[in-house]
């Protein structure tokens, strides 16, 4: 599976574009990873499907010059221009997915084209609760500076971190992840690249949820059963007015539900709304 560019901007933006069936999904992958995460969907939806997977910036090989930051506007443009190069009917109404941070992504672009989205498939989404640390770091400029310096200067940050651990306010698993993207300094620049740049892409969840009972959206969110880092409670608390659309699986996962493993527990909720055309 090659990945394409896009220019745009003064930017190049990697995708890939796989399966020939006659819809069409746009799938946004989770932090740190590629559009690749999605390849195999191919092997089991490729007949149903065409799936559009976008490296979003600072990941894969997209190469983002459009400094720290994009719009869900650039968003928008990037994925109708890459409908637009692959002869894909702009017009055509198509379903997104969304893993992990990628699910932040792909509610953002419902709630700015909602009437375009046929269905929304979330795997253990962000975006469904306001995390206070990634908002002051992001959304502040008092936070985002204190970020910074922590990215460059990390010692203090990771003290805490371990202090936490020890006082069992911070989970092993928590533990564990955060250390390995601040014990690293290139993996650091990273981090505040990317959370930075997309910031941005932070979607109204009350206007969504009206959107949804609006134009009868549906949208199903799918968790792992020993995920310890988004826990479906959160996508529980979501659902709440919108039952009549919105469904909740709890596969046999971890955090990385979207998994060949688990094509067999994942793959109903993708084909079931293709074949009820």
């Amino acid at each position: 599976m090659e990945h394409e560019l896009l220019s745009y901007k003064n930017s190049f933006i990697s995708y890939v574009v796989f399966g020939y069936g006659p819809q069409v999904a746009v799938c946004f992958h989770g932090y740190g990873e590629d559009g690749n995460l999605y390849g195999f969907f191919e092997k089991y939806a490729g007949a149903e499907f065409k799936f559009v997977c976008v490296d979003l910036p600072f990941h894969g090989n997209t190469q983002w010059n459009e400094g720290l930051e994009i719009a869900v506007a650039d968003l928008d443009e990037i994925i109708r221009k890459i409908f637009n190069k692959n002869g894909i009917d702009p017009g055509k109404k198509f379903s997104i997915l969304g893993f992990s941070l990628g699910g932040r992504i792909a509610l953002s672009l419902y709630q700015v084209q909602p009437a375009a989205i046929k269905k929304i498939i979330l795997f253990a989404p962000d975006g469904l609760t306001v995390n206070p640390w990634y908002w002051f770091a992001t959304q502040t400029w008092v936070g985002n500076q204190v970020f910074a310096f922590s990215m460059r200067n990390p010692g203090w940050f990771l003290a805490c971190l371990k202090l936490g651990n020890k006082l069992g306010l911070v989970n092993a698993s928590v533990f564990k992840f955060v250390k390995y993207y601040i014990g690293n300094s290139h993996a650091r620049q990273l981090l505040y690249q990317r959370w930075t740049t997309l910031r941005k892409l932070r979607p109204d969840l009350a206007m969504i949820k009206s959107c949804i009972k609006k134009h009868k959206t549906s949208i199903e969110l799918l968790y792992g059963k020993y995920d310890r880092f988004i826990l479906p409670v959160r996508g529980e608390r979501f659902q709440k007015g919108i039952e009549e659309f919105c469904t909740i699986t709890i596969i046999d996962s971890g955090h990385q539900v979207v998994h060949e493993k688990h094509a067999e527990q994942i793959m109903p909720a993708l084909l079931h709304s293709s074949r009820n055309d």
